[in-house]
């Protein structure tokens, strides 16, 4: 029995998927390295990413051996859990830069933030899927609303408006897979460009300076987060076509590029690497999505096929935002490179929705045991 299961288990897993991921995260601990290098400060974030990542194929070897039916049975005490983690992270968090997102347990640095990411989409799947025969009107749309804006509220508070932009645009792309017409969620999308707009004077000085940074620019400021994308671009721009070679960035190496091995790590790529590195890392995450959107196009039902949207989406969406950060496409909002950027959290949390998309592989035929 055990023995048909272990045949079964590796004859349906995915391993292309499994290895994008391994090339990617090496990939990312090597530009971490480089990003870091000389800093004494920062020299521990290397084998902090290697640990995480050593603890992540652990946990996607673990949750694609669990049927991911059982989570839909779990959701409600998840999603508590969560809610619980992060009440408790606005009430006692640490704080950094000007944001209560870290639990310090004396070891290492929690965000559960990242963790409920893939919460709601777990959560949204369940009741997407449980409801397939509803009418989309305006009671199935507000419960949706509700299952999201649970947990975003909390995020919001922290302040963290990146990540609850995340979380609200993840509702629209798995409510439009469940049936919401276009019409209707270009509507709500503007209805929620209106409410920040009217909102703006209420963010963080940080946050609107990020705003007011993007559109009114000074050629001459020497910080903040315009500073930083104009190091960004000059980086990118000075790569070229085969870069300045690993560990030899200018940018990055005489540290005019900050938080390198976070928001900008694609500067970092796109310097040391040049156009072709750029190209690889793109098509590497691309790949990374491609196979997570193939679990859902052959996924048993609704549920395992809406789980696996998410994950792609969520690795879409973050991906194509740092980029366009780097890229001065649009304002800096702190959202890392999926894969690639330093995070313990992220990385984890990431590698669970991986864990996931591998079971809803590995059930597409039911594992004969």
């Amino acid at each position: 029995m055990i023995r048909g299961f272990r045949e079964e288990f590796w004859r349906h897993f995915d391993f292309s998927l499994f290895g994008a991921v391994i090339l990617a995260i090496a990939f990312g601990v090597a530009m971490i390295r480089s990003a870091i290098a000389g800093n004494e400060i920062l020299e521990g974030l290397v084998q902090r990413q290697i640990i995480f990542a050593s603890l992540g194929f652990v946990v996607i070897m673990i949750v694609a051996i669990i049927d991911y039916h059982y989570w839909a049975a779990l959701i409600r005490q998840i999603y508590f859990v969560i809610m619980v983690f992060l009440v408790i992270l606005y009430i006692i968090g640490g704080e950094r830069f000007g944001a209560a997102r870290w639990l310090e347990t004396g070891l290492i640095s929690i965000q559960p933030t990242e963790l409920a990411k893939i919460v709601v989409i777990l959560a949204l799947a369940t009741y997407f899927s449980r409801n397939l025969e509803s009418l989309r009107n305006i009671s199935w749309l507000m419960k949706s609303i509700l299952i999201a804006a649970g947990l975003a509220i909390w995020i919001f508070l922290q302040p963290n408006l990146s990540n609850v932009i995340v979380i609200m645009v993840l509702w629209g792309f798995l409510a439009w897979i469940s049936g919401l017409k276009l019409k209707q969620l270009g509507l709500l999308a503007l209805f929620a460009l209106i409410v920040i707009v009217i909102g703006f004077q209420f963010l963080e000085s940080y946050q609107q300076d990020r705003v007011t940074g993007f559109f009114f620019s000074d050629a001459n400021t020497t910080y903040g987060a315009q500073y930083n994308v104009d190091q960004a671009l000059i980086a990118l721009g000075s790569g070229g076509l085969l870069g300045k070679g690993y560990g030899h960035g200018t940018q990055t190496q005489l540290r005019f590029l900050k938080v390198r091995h976070t928001d900008f790590i694609f500067s970092v790529i796109a310097e040391e690497f040049g156009l072709v590195g750029a190209i690889f890392v793109l098509i590497l995450i691309a790949f990374i999505i491609y196979r997570c959107l193939h679990a859902a196009w052959r996924a048993n039902d609704p549920f395992g096929a809406l789980i696996a949207y998410g994950v792609a989406f969520l690795i879409f969406f973050q991906g194509a935002v740092n980029i366009a950060v780097n890229l001065n496409l649009i304002p800096v909002t702190g959202l890392p490179l999926p894969f690639i950027s330093y995070g313990g959290s992220g990385l984890l949390s990431l590698m669970l929705g991986i864990g996931l998309v591998e079971s809803i592989i590995l059930r597409q035929k039911t594992l004969e045991l």
